[in-house]
């Protein structure tokens, strides 16, 4: 395969903090690669050394393979307000859309040299039929308001408009920045199909674990700096991980045992150690700078009370809401139980965050009535994440909560130490909130909800921005935790392991509950849908069995008259004369050979000539007909 991209030793900090030193890497052509690391440890920043957005510290080289098409999905992308969907995705086709406004501009000119030149570039990039594939890509997507201001995109639609801009470069290599973040399930699932077919070379972060697997062939691992390598999907290289770490303490083990005996001997008889031999001491110290290292690994860890649940929890009686016409929860009944984990899922717009907050108190039912338990205290984690003022430091933001924090065991901590556990050390307590990763701020915004001891937990799109290994934490505290969840997810591995029911939004307000995993609802719906595809094929079978040969009552078609056969044949000959003239336009124009007011005479004859054809091959129906 051939190489795409070669890496050699690329560095970048900020301040004392070092993301990554020297690492070096080679991507092949074909290779489709997950990075996974911590939040704040350098994935973003290094995606972004590789899109050109950023650069390296100290050098190092970056070398894409040439003429390669290179595509960058950042987190967020950044659009023009006020312009339509359609107009800001045309606009931006890069190539393709200037060889549009040159052809455009040669056509006005009427310079046949421009002319000329300018088809030859749109035949190139395609570019004739540029406009019907941005609306085939946009409709895709489910993209469907082409006239609608950017501005008024919601956060999921405006990252389907951005990954529509990617999926339209047509590039050899993509790199994306979570992007299923934002994403209804749906397309999460057209865009992962889409990738498995595609023959595209990718890099990409994600958290989405079924995501990796399906899509990845292998994964980089940024780990103390390093970059690590391994060719497998997500859980084979959680025990190559394993293993690795295994040999590297054994490694380490290893050198320990030999620097107590090089130590003894370093020490001996110190006023003869300049005769001693120099390669032995220099190997002492770099067997002492291996023995140094200290594989012991800081993870995120969740210890918080849960405040007593009572029998009632809360309880829903013909519940409705409308957004003015449009109706959000239609007589929605349901009586919530103690424990129970519900998940959420349905298309973006269609009520789910609307649900939450009739369920908080934060919108009121125009009928129906929501009753809540009087021990009932909820924790309501925000898809638009932490509130804060600026220059608000990390411990400014819990200290304005409380100063302690009760344990699950009922013991209370400092929240220095709280922090601690949610891998804030002492050094990021003075941190202002707007300098911290997007991961960072998702961590300790979950911190702030939890430390409030909630019993009813609503989670509304917690996987966005959180790392997997935050996330496998997250999902052990929730299957622990003793009280009521409603989780709001588009990430299918986190729902599976963490709700026993889901709630499935639809259009109209109308909310199923299906029990089970939303594995088991995909595979329900597939079902279905074969189901209904036999059904149909049954009955067309069958009706097409008795159908009896419909005895006609109407006139036995008549015979052409003599005139009448003589223009059938006669458009016949005028409709092959005519084809064969636009064909033999149509060559001439291509051949670049005309002067410019031949090629204003053959445009303006092939218009004639399609005219022409639509008028006789429509006669020429109506005849074959009688």
């Amino acid at each position: 395969m051939a190489s795409f991209l070669q890496v050699e030793n690329i560095s970048k900090s900020y301040g004392d903090k070092v993301l990554f030193r020297n690492i070096s890497f080679n991507i092949n052509e074909g290779d489709k690669i997950a990075l996974i690391a911590p939040n704040g440890t350098g994935k973003s920043s290094l995606l972004k050394i590789l899109a050109g957005v950023d650069s390296s510290d100290r050098g190092g080289e970056i070398k894409f393979m040439k003429d390669i098409k290179v595509a960058f999905l950042d987190q967020t992308c950044e659009f023009n307000p006020s312009s339509t969907l359609f107009d800001e995705v045309y606009s931006r086709l890069g190539k393709t859309y200037d060889v549009i406004r040159n052809y455009e501009k040669a056509l006005a000119s009427g310079d046949e040299k421009s002319i000329s030149q300018a088809m030859t570039a749109m035949d190139a990039v395609d570019g004739w039929n540029a406009e019907q594939r941005v609306k085939q890509v946009l409709s895709s997507l489910k993209l469907s308001r082409l006239d609608q201001p950017m501005g008024e995109l919601s956060g999921g639609e405006a990252k389907r408009a951005a990954i529509a801009l990617m999926l339209l470069q047509d590039a050899d290599f993509l790199v994306m920045d979570e992007p299923t973040n934002h994403l209804d399930i749906d397309i999460i699932e057209y865009l992962e199909s889409h990738l498995q077919k595609s023959r595209c070379t990718l890099l990409m972060v994600t958290h989405d674990r079924y995501f990796l697997d399906r899509v990845c062939n292998t994964i980089f691992e940024l780990d103390r700096g390093e970059l690590f390598s391994y060719k497998a999907n997500y859980s084979t290289f959680l025990a190559k991980r394993e293993e690795r770490y295994n040999n590297m303490q054994a490694n380490i083990d290893k050198a320990r045992n030999l620097l107590r005996r090089e130590l003894e001997w370093i020490r001996s008889t110190p006023q003869a150690r300049t005769g001693k031999a120099r390669y032995r001491v220099n190997a002492f110290y770099d067997l002492k700078d291996k023995a140094a290292v200290n594989l012991s690994q800081r993870n995120m860890s969740i210890d918080v009370a849960t405040s007593r649940l009572g029998g009632k929890i809360i309880d829903c009686n013909d519940v409705t809401l409308h957004f003015g016409d449009r109706c959000m929860l239609n007589s929605f009944s349901y009586k919530f139980s103690r424990y129970e984990r519900i998940g959420i899922v349905g298309k973006n717009g269609v009520g789910k965050s609307t649900f939450l907050n009739l369920m908080t108190g934060n919108l009121t039912p125009e009928k129906g009535i929501i009753e809540r338990g009087e021990t009932i205290r909820i924790g309501y984690y925000r898809q638009d994440g932490i509130n804060f003022k600026p220059g608000q430091t990390v411990l400014d933001i819990v200290r304005d909560i409380a100063e302690t924090v009760e344990t699950s065991d009922g013991h209370k901590i400092s929240v220095t130490s709280l922090l601690y556990q949610f891998l804030f050390p002492q050094e990021a307590l003075n941190k202002r909130i707007e300098i911290l990763s997007g991961g960072e701020q998702r961590r300790l915004y979950l911190l702030t909800i939890l430390m409030r001891n909630p019993n009813f937990l609503i989670l509304d799109e917690p996987t966005n921005d959180l790392d997997i290994l935050t996330l496998n934490v997250l999902e052990e505290y929730l299957l622990s935790f003793k009280g009521c969840l409603l989780i709001v997810s588009h990430d299918r591995y986190f729902l599976d392991k963490t709700v026993d029911h889901l709630f499935i939004f639809r259009e109209g307000g109308n909310v199923k509950d299906f029990v089970g995993q939303y594995s088991e609802y995909r595979e329900y719906i597939k079902e279905q849908e074969a189901e209904e595809a036999r059904q149909q094929k049954i009955e067309a079978e069958k009706s097409a069995k008795t159908t009896k040969p419909i005895q006609s009552s109407t006139p036995a078609r008549r015979k052409l008259s003599f005139k009448e056969q003589r223009e059938l044949e006669q458009l016949e000959k005028d409709i092959a004369q005519l084809e064969a003239e636009q064909h033999q336009l149509e060559e001439q124009l291509g051949l670049n050979s005309l002067n410019h007011e031949e090629l204003t005479a053959a445009s303006a004859r092939i218009a004639q000539i399609i005219n022409e054809l639509d008028t006789k091959e429509m006669r020429w129906l109506e005849l074959s007909e009688l």
